[in-house]
């Protein structure tokens, strides 16, 4: 016998006005009426670059990410430019690394080199440098060492500095020091303007937290330390007042841009970043963020398209207008098949 179902109509004593299911009715009232849109040019795809020539090698743990030579990542800047997306930030894997990091600020630096293959290019893109001695230095650490193996603030602000004004010179249009050294920032802003590179922006990693989330980069770019850790000048991700102190302090000293590392665990940060300060605000999927959803997606346990896109959405909406992502050419194309 089928079971019979009565369907009784609800007694409606009155009319509701307020009805918010009625602009998700369909894709197209979905689209019209969508808060947070996504745009290539607001990505920033990072690029490792090494020596070599025809070098294009995969990176285990960041599927679909390689190590590059110059020349190939040139072809990969016009590859994303054609795409629409917004910039790209290198870093750097060295022939030869020592205590001081020395070829952070050689003139034929990898970085340097990639970036002057670049710009001879005349692409429609931001050519970011990272600014940082962790992957030139023997031991890992993002400064020389002091007598008791702690990093030497001061002399790693004038390796700093340094190697800013290298990366202006070879074409960088923005420079974005990652070392949390007290005082970065104004160190690097006073070479610029003394070396006349003033109109090089200075990208600061503002809130950069000792996170979990950076494994897959480290083996990226061989920059994982020697010997102990980096949460004696990274951020204690617990910390976030402290977090918009170390941002007032690089607004004094003249950062253009505030970025926030990593960016879905500091969503509350990037949001605080766009209400306080004035300044475009960049937020960093790093690399821990990026392999779970490609892994996860590689299993199908998840839609790696639609969480990709969720993620970098969220990002938006607390606040970022820029965000930094492995994912930035696939997103771009992506947009652009929905355009």
């Amino acid at each position: 016998m089928a079971l019979q179902v009565e369907v009784t109509q609800p007694k409606v004593t009155r009319r509701l006005s307020a009805r918010p299911r009625r602009s998700r009715r369909t894709p197209a009232l979905r689209a019209l009426v969508r808060e947070t849109r996504l745009h290539p040019s607001m990505f920033i795809a990072p690029l490792f670059v090494r020596p070599g020539r025809g070098v294009r090698e995969p990176i285990v743990s960041l599927p679909g990410v390689e190590r590059l030579s110059p020349d190939e990542a040139a072809r990969e800047a016009q590859r994303l430019a054609r795409l629409g997306v917004g910039g790209v930030i290198l870093f750097g894997l060295p022939d030869t690394k020592d205590a001081f990091g020395t070829e952070a600020s050689a003139s034929d630096g990898i970085v340097q080199v990639a970036i002057e293959r670049i710009r001879d290019l005349g692409l429609p893109l931001v050519l970011v440098a990272d600014t940082c001695l962790c992957e030139y230095t023997d031991h890992g650490h993002c400064g020389p060492l002091a007598a008791d193996l702690s990093v030497d603030n001061d002399a790693a602000l004038e390796r700093l500095a340094e190697t800013a004004v290298a990366q202006a010179r070879a074409g960088a249009d923005v420079v974005a020091p990652s070392a949390m050294m007290d005082g970065q920032v104004g160190a690097i802003r006073t070479a610029l303007n003394d070396s006349g590179y003033d109109q090089t922006l200075v990208m600061a990693y503002a809130s950069k937290a000792a996170s979990s989330f950076y494994g897959p980069f480290r083996e990226a770019a061989d920059s994982a330390p020697a010997f102990g850790d980096r949460r004696g000048y990274q951020m204690d991700p617990a910390n976030g007042r402290e977090a918009l102190r170390e941002m007032a302090l690089d607004v004094e000293e003249g950062a253009d841009i505030l970025l926030v590392k990593p960016a879905l665990p500091s969503l509350d940060l990037v949001a605080a970043a766009h209400d306080r300060f004035e300044l475009p605000v960049a937020a960093y999927q790093v690399s821990g963020e990026y392999a779970m959803i490609a892994a996860a997606g590689e299993r199908g346990w998840v839609d790696r398209r639609a969480v990709l896109t969720e993620s970098v959405t969220s990002i938006a909406r607390a606040g970022a207008d820029i965000v930094i992502t492995y994912g930035a050419g696939e997103l771009a194309g992506w947009l652009q098949e929905g355009s």
